[in-house]
């Protein structure tokens, strides 16, 4: 069941999926459609799943379960992959590869493979202070507090001196 990601509570478990460029405003309303759709019929072993999502920045996909009335199963996690993928496919967009980092430069999202960062950081061409986005959170309290931080206060660290 299809609830506004905001009435989720702090607690509800979070997938957040970064695109390798941002989506069309045409794009982000058929997204939105597809997503309304696939979780008004996403369920659990026959038991639906409240959940809600929210589309930032023209290019992440974050979604979000409230486990306290039901949780997710193999199934259901399963069931919410192979949707994403088949944005990937309609959309000829990256969705799932992990290996990849978005930051902000000034008002501008980049998105750059792991390796590229790292040698961006080497390079000194992002600091401690650049804005990384943390899809490792795993709940919404979390993405409030944590996904939007800077560099120096997430895993991204471990890259710049």
């Amino acid at each position: 069941m299809l609830v506004n990601f905001e009435a989720l509570p702090e607690e509800s478990r979070v997938w957040i999926y970064q695109a390798n460029r941002s989506f069309s405003e045409e794009e982000i309303l058929e997204i939105k459609s597809k997503i309304e759709t696939f979780i008004e019929a996403w369920t659990a072993h026959g038991k639906d799943l409240q959940a809600g999502y929210k589309i930032v920045y023209k290019r992440f996909i974050v979604i979000a379960l409230n486990q306290n009335l039901n949780t997710a199963t193999g199934c259901s996690i399963d069931a919410s992959v192979h949707f994403i993928q088949d944005l990937e496919k309609s959309y000829n967009v990256d969705l799932m590869d992990k290996m990849n980092v978005s930051f902000k430069q000034g008002e501008f999202i980049a998105y750059k493979p792991l390796v590229d960062f790292k040698t961006m950081a080497k390079n000194r061409s992002v600091s401690k202070k650049t804005i990384v986005f943390n899809n490792l959170v795993s709940n919404i309290a979390e993405f409030r507090d944590n996904w939007e931080v800077p560099a120096s206060e997430s895993w991204h660290s471990r890259f710049i001196k």
